[in-house]
């Protein structure tokens, strides 16, 4: 096998190079010959979902560049790198200056009351967080490594350019986000010599929130040993009905924040490692659980002939699909408006394979973080009447952050989902941007002091080298900003011409900012800019996903008009306490007149996934169970074949595919063997090389790797 990662080829034989992979931060190299196997289920890391081009989309590829990017240096320098450099005739200005210069025009202080929206509920603000950790999450260098320099930038105030390593010169915390490893060179010379920021997670709307985007995650989040393809659950707590809540994170101690009068709650797990943001966030993350585990449960009476593994992936089939369908239908249209669904989304016309689906570097640092100006500075916690709850306070936001025990020991899930549905949402406000809840008082793990999420917002911008918000004006279509009065046009006289003061030329304007401040369109959450790259991004994850729900084969008619009744609501009654509930959760209203009894919510009904016997089983029977590892059905060429494969961390040893053939199977099922200590140490002392040489060609490197390792240093690579 050959394994090339950077500029080194590797050939081994018969070895698992996952680990290596992993290790270095790049997917599984792969070839589209290759990605013919299995045609029912996507993969896990999103690998193949292009039979053509297989890393579209995939985990742990670059976000992808709709216009070039802008490093002072043309390779990696961020944008106000070097003090003194002109842009457009003027320096850029700190992004600390920006907000909080003249504060009241962009940050609502604790005594300023904040306009509501009467039209949506906070439940809108979630779940755009919650849907946008399906879809990207660029990863930064924030711990040291054997072969990289690190600088703490909590202990400096002086610009370090090294790999690792990008400090604010005022003072913050802040690490550059970590740039990608490119297995083999595009075309794009040019693109590929440049530092490109990595999206760590799948870029396809896939429920990778709920499962994971490794092999490793998902292991860990299956419930392997109950043979019923759910997902595993908390083992110490459920709620006061007997409902399971998200397991415990692996690694304990967690960094978690801690009742100071009670028993420890641990970090929870979820598909996403940022599951314990905030306790909306994580109150979604346990309504999916325990959706995943209701239909498996169903699926499981219905087809006792299914092996766990084809109920975990049709299970799971059903839950991406649901997201797609909440998402493209009940939220995106209240984003963009619905002028610009119809004109950057329109219609599904089919799976298109020359769609690349991956997530756009600017749909990740700006477009898609309008949202940080709705978040709101307080939760509600209601009771069963979404009035004020007799014992359970409101709570400020900076109170909420990474804080699992208030779900466990204060009323579980329910009356946070009440406060959010129950709530009116934030009104977009270009004179008041954000709360001092997220600009003085945002809790992020591991720093010691507040953080300024507007701050983190511009830096990062200018980190991932994104141009300025007039060229992405330019890229939709829409007019250059030139004067003063054509800034006033798009964004209003007084916010004009406080951004013209702190920026000097309309070029020098940040995207994230000059796209949060536009006037919104009729019917939307956004300006014309960001409408228009959302729905860019939100139309290629669409039609570039071969698994998308609509995509021919992926279900039956039946199938899909049924899942066209799920809705946020419904998941909601089925996994909850709740009994009225707003007939979409994303709208506010009045209690009780504007809720319904979940009597009144359409049911998905699963009848439509029962599935007979065939004839070929009947005949064959079932393929025979092995041990760390299942099987899936499929036809191919008229014929049944049972598909074999290894759960994370096991070798398949014999015929993966074996076919219905007569009435006998047509070969004796593999085996799945572990990998030995041996194998396990050298796999891990190659990654540490192969690591080594691919950050050694990544723009910015400065630090030499050590000439020797030690083989002792690595022992721990034999550890699950």
């Amino acid at each position: 096998m050959l394994v090339q990662c950077g500029k080194i080829e590797f050939h081994l034989i018969s070895l698992d190079v996952e680990l290596i992979a992993e290790l270095c931060q790049c997917p599984p190299p792969t070839h589209p010959a290759g990605c013919q196997l299995n045609p029912k289920y996507r993969s896990i890391s999103g690998i193949c979902n292009n039979r053509q081009n297989p890393l579209w989309g995939a985990a742990n590829t670059h976000l992808v560049r709709w216009l070039p990017a802008e490093y002072e240096d043309g390779e990696s320098e961020p944008k106000g790198w070097n003090q003194g450099r002109l842009h457009n005739g003027f320096q850029l200005p700190l992004v600390i200056y920006k907000i909080h210069v003249d504060k009241h025009y962009f940050s609502q202080t604790a005594n300023e009351t904040v306009t509501n929206d009467d039209l949506y509920s906070q439940m809108l603000v979630e779940w755009g967080q919650y849907i946008d950790h399906d879809i990207t999450f660029t990863p930064q260098s924030t711990s040291p490594s054997p072969f990289l320099t690190f600088t703490d930038c909590s202990s400096t105030c002086e610009n370090h350019n090294s790999l690792s390593t990008f400090c604010l010169p005022f003072c913050m915390p802040f690490q550059r986000s970590t740039s990608v490893c490119y297995l083999n060179f595009t075309s794009d010379i040019i693109q590929a010599l440049q530092r490109q920021q990595m999206n760590a997670i799948t870029s396809f709307m896939d429920a990778s929130v709920v499962y994971g985007h490794t092999p490793k995650m998902e292991r860990l989040l299956r419930d392997l040993s109950g043979f019923n393809g759910k997902l595993s659950v908390n083992k110490q707590f459920k709620d006061p009905k007997g409902r399971p809540y998200l397991p415990f994170v692996a690694s304990l101690p967690s960094k978690c924040l801690q009742d100071p009068q009670g028993e420890r709650v641990e970090c929870f797990s979820a598909g996403d490692t940022r599951a314990n943001e905030g306790l909306p966030l994580t109150s979604l993350h346990t309504l999916w659980l325990r959706e995943h585990n209701r239909i498996a449960e169903a699926l499981r009476r219905m087809n006792d002939h299914w092996s766990p593994e084809i109920i975990y992936q049709e299970t799971r089939k059903i839950i991406g699909a649901l997201h797609q369908i909440i998402t493209m239908r009940d939220y995106v249209p209240k984003i963009i408006g619905p002028e610009s669904f119809e004109h950057y989304i329109g219609p599904y016309g089919g799976y298109d394979p020359t769609t690349n689906p991956s997530a756009s570097n600017v749909f990740a640092t700006a477009a898609f973080r309008f949202g940080h100006a709705t978040i709101s500075p307080i939760l509600r916690r209601l009771n069963e009447s979404f009035q004020e709850h007799e014992q359970l306070t409101h709570l400020r936001l900076h109170n909420t952050f990474f804080s699992p025990w208030r779900i466990v020991k204060e009323g579980g899930i329910e009356p946070i989902l009440r406060g959010i549905i129950g709530t009116a949402a934030i009104a977009v406000s270009p004179n008041m941007l954000m709360s001092e809840e997220t600009t003085e008082r945002l809790v992020v793990l591991n720093i010691q002091q507040h953080m300024d999420l507007a701050s983190l917002n511009l830096q990062r911008g200018r980190d991932h080298a994104l141009p300025g918000y007039n060229d992405w004006r330019a890229f939709c279509g829409l007019k250059r900003v030139k004067t003063l009065d054509d800034l006033k046009e798009v964004v209003g006289n007084k916010v004009a011409e406080k951004i013209h003061k702190v920026y000097k030329h309309p070029d020098n304007i940040d995207v994230w900012l000059g796209g949060l401040v536009e006037n919104l369109l009729p019917g939307s959450r956004t300006g014309p800019l960001f409408s228009c790259l959302i729905g860019k991004q939100m139309n290629v994850l669409r039609n570039g996903d071969r698994f998308w729900w609509e995509a021919e084969g992926m279900f039956t008619q039946q199938q899909r008009a049924e899942l066209l009744k799920g809705s946020l609501s419904r998941i909601i009654c089925d996994n909850t306490d709740l009994r009225e509930v707003p007939y979409d959760s994303f709208i506010f209203g009045k209690y009780p007149s504007d809720y319904v009894s979940c009597n009144y919510i359409p049911l998905m009904n699963l009848e439509a996934w029962r599935e007979e016997r065939s004839e070929d089983l009947k005949r064959c029977g079932s393929p025979a169970k092995i041990k760390n590892g299942d099987f899936i059905l499929f036809s191919r060429c008229d014929k049944l074949v049972a598909q074999y494969s290894c759960y994370h961390g096991f070798k398949l040893k014999g015929a993966a595919a074996i076919v219905c053939e007569g009435n006998r199977w047509s070969d004796q099922p593999p085996q799945c063997t572990g990998i030995s200590r041996v194998t396990k140490r050298w796999l891990g002392w190659m990654a540490v090389v192969l690591s080594a040489h691919l950050s050694s060609q990544r723009p910015g490197f400065t630090s030499t790797v050590p000439s020797v390792f030690r083989f002792e240093q690595w022992k721990h690579f034999d550890k699950d």
